[in-house]
C-alpha cells in the first residue's frame, strides 16, 4: 500500500478516504480549528443603527 499522494491524509478533516487502502481512515493527527464566530449585524457595530433601520425600513414597505 503505497501512498498515491492524494492530499486527503494532508487535509485537517477528522476522517477522510485512503485511495491506497482503499477505506476511510479517521485522522489521529486531526486539531479542531477555533470555534466559529458569528459574524453578523450586532449592537455595538459602528454602522448597526443604520443598517438596522434600512432594514426595518424595507420591511415596512413590503
Amino acid at each position: 500500500m503505497e501512498c498515491i499522494d492524494c492530499g486527503n491524509c494532508r487535509q485537517n478533516e477528522p476522517t477522510y478516504y485512503c485511495f491506497a487502502k482503499g477505506q476511510i481512515v479517521i485522522n489521529d493527527k486531526y486539531v479542531p480549528s477555533a470555534e466559529k464566530i458569528r459574524d453578523g449585524w450586532k449592537k455595538g457595530h459602528p454602522n448597526y443603527e443604520t443598517h438596522r433601520r434600512k432594514q426595518k425600513k424595507s420591511e415596512v414597505e413590503v
